[in-house]
């Protein structure tokens, strides 16, 4: 009977994706404006985040964003939709959210690590955006989600991380030009 429910379901429009296999990459390649950040995926810890982090790529959603959010030797953070149109800047950090449930590890916050932002008030809101630690983040352990960690590229996003910002955001545009999930 719970077969023939889940069926139903699936035919009905149900949550079919949550129920998918993730699709065949180890790997996500950001070629940016400051250089190639290579990124192993990691669906030991995430695989829901890994499934959509690789569907985004495909798809071209990480196209044409940009790091929107730049802490100086913290954390660089980017993937968010609606930084692909700069006249959205007063909105960057808002899209793309509210997508996924948390999963949670107790994986050291250690540089190099990627995780996916959410909103401050909301465990189970993470999406699109995502963040690069550029120096050790003990206090994150078990607060957002680990889905990869750089192996190649690591400059690159210092150099990133060193862009002159306003606040925590960069007075120029750093452009993810391409995504690719492999």
């Amino acid at each position: 009977m719970r077969l023939g429910v889940f069926v139903l379901g699936v035919l009905m429009g149900g949550n079919a994706a949550a129920q998918a296999p993730a699709p065949a990459a180890s790997k996500l390649t950001l070629a940016t404006d400051a250089g190639t950040i290579e990124i192993k995926l990691r669906p030991d810890l995430a695989p829901g985040h890994v499934r959509h982090v690789v569907k985004t790529a495909k798809a071209g959603g990480y196209d044409g964003t940009t790091f929107h959010r730049i802490i100086a030797g913290g954390i660089i953070q980017g993937g968010d939709p609606l930084s692909k149109d700069p006249k959205n800047a007063a909105r960057y950090g808002t899209g793309g959210l509210g997508l996924l449930k948390a999963e949670f590890s107790d994986t050291p916050f250690t540089r190099g690590v990627v995780a996916a932002a959410r909103r401050p008030s909301s465990n189970d809101s993470g999406g699109n955006q995502f963040f690069i630690v550029l120096g050790d983040q003990p206090s994150l352990t078990g607060q957002y989600t680990i889905w990869g960690e750089v192996t190649a590229g690591l400059e690159v996003a210092d150099a990133i991380g060193q862009t002159p910002v306003e606040g925590d955001k960069p007075r120029t545009r750093v452009v993810i030009k391409k995504a690719t999930a492999e």
